[in-house]
């Protein structure tokens, strides 16, 4: 993204439209600005306000498809981008300077990063620049979700 080119420029020029931001299932809120920075809250792969799937992350019966699991980083990226715009108008958002994606694993599941590519790719397609991000396997996340991220975002 071009630094004249705004967000909300960008994310009509790729056809996403972002959804409702997501209620908090807990005491917390879906994102905080401070100075110049805003972090999101973890944000699940909800869909109108529910999980279009959930437990672990794996190959085989039972197990949420690797693939399967990277769409819905990229649908938790996208929750994600309406939280920071809950608190923030998004063209004043410069960067994702990192980004953080839990994956409920199985425990031979071992894919974590080629999962977190489905919030990666998306951020990078909105901004045109990378972030630094870690990718995490975990044992299991809130409403049995297959995958959590979290963003920071630097603003103009």
């Amino acid at each position: 993204m071009s630094p004249a080119e705004g967000v909300t420029a960008r994310l009509a020029e790729l056809g996403i439209v972002l959804p409702p931001v997501a209620a908090p299932v807990a005491a917390y809120v879906p994102a905080v600005l401070d100075g110049d920075r805003v972090w999101t809250s973890g944000q699940l792969p909800f869909v109108d306000g529910a999980l279009p799937a959930t437990g672990k992350v794996g190959e085989g019966p039972g197990l949420v498809p690797p693939a399967d699991a990277a769409g819905l980083a990229r649908v938790a990226a996208l929750n994600a981008l309406a939280a920071l715009g809950s608190v923030v108008d998004l063209d004043r958002v410069e960067r994702i300077v990192k980004v953080v994606v839990f994956v409920a694993s199985d425990p031979s599941f071992t894919g974590q990063p080629a999962v977190a590519n489905g919030a990666s790719v998306l951020l990078g397609e909105v901004f045109g620049v990378p972030h630094a991000r870690s990718a995490v396997g975990v044992a299991v996340l809130p409403l049995d979700a297959p995958v959590e991220i979290e963003v920071v975002a630097r603003l103009r």
